[in-house]
């Protein structure tokens, strides 16, 4: 049986062929066989692994309710990836999550693919920023720790460059100082979040993506 990482595959090889080209057709067998109709398009494979573990600890099953979230490698490929799954390509549900400064890239590429911009869920910063600010920086620190990243940690705080900043902005950079780092802290920050204290942005796109509002 085919799973939702297939399906990504698919879409990822075609978008990377060109929307015109012609390996749209293993993409849409895979989304009737697997039931997807809608899609949450992402930045990065970081963002893939805190929504998809968010899922799971809000008792979502979303490849059961057709969902499938899938990463683009880079906000600029938002109107590729609309085209080719929105109205104009396999007529799939469109929505995403942002950073607030890729928002213009997502506007502009769900416009074009004739998508509902309301459906665009905006972190102000980014999503690690969000998770820093609902579970504040000690509790942060306390996964950090877990990880075995404390000693990492306080190197880089001590660094000349990081002495003043705000506690939050620090850690935000740590997150993004190591190659693999932000995949790893998007689950494991989304895996420390009470699911009551959802930032904005998150509680937004899961409220949309309720199978109970379907229709409405």
């Amino acid at each position: 049986m085919a799973d939702m990482g297939l399906f990504r595959n698919a879409v990822a090889d075609w978008a990377a062929g060109g929307a015109d080209g012609p390996a749209g057709q293993p993409a849409a067998e895979l989304a009737a066989e697997l039931g997807v109709a809608s899609v949450v398009l992402v930045e990065g494979p970081s963002d893939l692994a805190a929504v998809e573990t968010l899922a799971a600890r809000l008792g979502r099953d979303l490849p059961a309710e057709g969902v499938c979230v899938v990463s683009m490698g880079g906000a600029m490929n938002v109107g590729r990836y609309a085209r080719i799954l929105g109205p104009a390509g396999l007529g799939l549900r469109l929505t995403g999550l942002c950073d607030e400064r890729e928002q213009p890239y997502f506007d502009r590429g769900f416009q074009r693919a004739g998508a509902p911009r309301p459906e665009v869920f905006v972190c102000v910063r980014d999503l690690e920023e969000e998770f820093i600010r609902a579970l504040g920086v000690p509790r942060v620190e306390g996964v950090v720790e877990a990880e075995g990243d404390l000693v990492p940690w306080q190197t880089f705080v001590r660094q000349p460059a990081q002495r003043g900043r705000d506690p939050h902005h620090r850690m935000r950079r740590f997150l993004g100082t190591k190659k693999g780092r932000k995949i790893r802290y998007g689950h494991l920050l989304a895996q420390a979040l009470d699911p009551a204290l959802l930032p904005a942005p998150l509680d937004g796109l899961f409220t949309a993506l309720d199978p109970a509002r379907a229709g409405r």
